[in-house]
């Protein structure tokens, strides 16, 4: 199992409150039958044109192209529980998001496929965001150990739920690669269980 404990990367803001999952990844798009290409499709709406051309959108910018830490705001991926958006996020490049708060699905989402929901209080995700706009090229490292952010001279306090935290830091966010992992067990417990011998017949 993959633990997580550090991320290093640059930052891309994604400024605004109540940024909703369907902003994240319309749900035309949810019609894929894998999530491979999700990585195509992040803010795609408020990225582009009904002609193709590109619109004003950080995702679009050169200086955030490699960014992997999402900083956004107030309740960022509210609304519903589509798992597509913070997989299009993970496949665009975001390893983690640092904002004020958290749609509960979409953090509970990424938690299970290891990327970070972490809060920071309003006036430092401020500072950080301005941060990445006055130089891309900021480098931020989470520590989800000491669950502190440092950048620029900044040094920000992060939190999010423990049992989060812990089955990142643990390595057993990831419920197939768990079972995988203790196929043997599962197969021993499965041999002892009556139903289970019966349903084999």
């Amino acid at each position: 199992m993959s633990k997580i404990t550090r991320i290093v990367g640059r930052a891309v803001p994604v400024v605004g409150d109540d940024i909703d999952t369907d902003r994240i990844i319309p749900a035309r798009y949810l019609k894929e039958v894998t999530f491979s290409r999700m990585g195509e499709y992040p803010f795609f709406d408020e990225r582009f044109n009904a002609d193709g051309s590109k619109k004003d959108h950080p995702f679009n910018k050169p200086e955030y192209q490699g960014a992997s830490i999402l900083l956004g705001n107030v309740n960022f991926g509210c609304g519903s529980s589509r798992e597509h958006a913070p997989q299009a996020l993970m496949r665009w490049g975001i390893k983690a998001v640092v904002a004020e708060s958290f749609g509960e699905i979409f953090a509970g989402n990424s938690t299970m496929i290891g990327m970070p929901t972490l809060i920071a209080a309003k006036d430092d995700v401020v500072k950080l965001q301005k941060l990445a706009v006055d130089n891309s090229q900021a480098e931020l490292t989470l520590d989800l150990e000491s669950m502190v952010l440092k950048a620029g001279g900044l040094t920000v306090k992060l939190s999010m739920p423990e049992g989060r935290r812990r089955a990142l830091v643990d390595g057993i966010w990831d419920s197939t690669g768990l079972l995988l992992a203790n196929a043997a067990k599962v197969k021993e417990t499965a041999a002892r269980l009556p139903y289970m011998s019966y349903a084999a017949k």
